[in-house]
């Protein structure tokens, strides 16, 4: 694995990947999902579950999307944003620390803003389609388990 940039190189330990033992590797493939390119056919899992690649946080960053049973989308865009300020408006908020926090581990800041803004207006124009959710708001993964009860 390449760990060039800085971020990159200290994101994840070697020894931390040891036990990985059978790495699969997707590309784009199937119709777009909402002007997304998409990874379907994921070996081993349900055709509603897909791959949403969102790259500039991390080379190979992706989303997975899954197909509810009412026919609504869930969106976890991983680490796509941080804070629930950064979608469903047609500006973006962030509070400082997590702005900066963002510039900082990003490894291709173009790749990962022109995601943000595409999944910004996804958010706001199929509101009804969809929820979309990321890795570190909490208020976020409240809404989300109010919403969708384990």
């Amino acid at each position: 694995m390449e760990r060039t940039v800085r971020s990159a190189r200290n994101r994840w330990r070697p020894r931390q990947l040891d036990d990985v033992g059978e790495w699969r590797t997707y590309g784009a493939r199937g119709e777009p999902w909402f002007g997304f390119d998409v990874v379907r056919d994921l070996d081993g899992l349900p055709p509603e579950i897909l791959l949403v690649p969102l790259p500039g946080h991390t080379w190979g960053h992706a989303g997975v999307a899954i197909r509810r049973n009412d026919g609504r989308w869930l969106l976890h865009a991983g680490d796509a944003y941080f804070y629930r300020g950064e979608m469903r408006e047609a500006r973006r908020r962030c509070t400082p620390g997590l702005r900066a926090y963002q510039r900082l581990m990003q490894v291709d800041a173009t790749s990962r803003m022109t995601n943000q803004e595409r999944l910004r207006a996804l958010s706001r124009e199929h509101r009804d389609d969809l929820t979309i959710t990321c890795t570190h708001d909490p208020v976020e993964l409240e809404r989300c388990q109010a919403e969708m009860p384990l």
